[in-house]
């Protein structure tokens, strides 16, 4: 990736178009936001293709993230939360609790940083109508 620095952050241009970063959301994208949108992105991704292997009824996957920061140390990540909500259609929660094991486990997003922020996840079921 290549960067190029701008007025007010950086910008790149990637397969899917043109990234802006800045600390001011006016300009770009501010840098947590796409370090937690990475982390997201990726375990929902892993979730997904572990549920499309075993073939489950699934309509829609929701993930609701909440950070704590800390304005003490340059406004550090300290912990991601995510919250997962799976729809569909006859879904085990024991099943599902163990899917979300295996996903963190696969995503490289948060093998990477899981030594200095904190991940904790949660999943809910809500089952859909035949």
């Amino acid at each position: 990736m290549e960067f190029h620095m701008k007025e007010c952050g950086i910008q790149t241009d990637l397969q899917f178009g043109e990234l802006c970063v800045s600390g001011n959301e006016e300009h770009g994208y501010r840098p947590f936001q796409l370090m937690v949108a990475s982390i997201a992105g990726c375990s929902g991704s892993v979730l997904r293709k572990i549920l499309e292997k075993q073939r489950a009824d699934i309509e829609d996957i929701q993930i609701v993230a909440d950070t704590i920061r800390n304005p003490a140390d340059a406004n550090r990540i300290e912990e991601i939360s995510l919250n997962f909500t799976v729809k569909g259609r006859d879904l085990d929660p024991a099943k599902m609790q163990k899917n979300l094991e295996t996903a963190r486990n696969n995503c490289s997003m948060i093998r990477s940083v899981e030594d200095s922020i904190r991940i904790v996840e949660s999943i809910e079921i809500e089952e859909m109508d035949g």
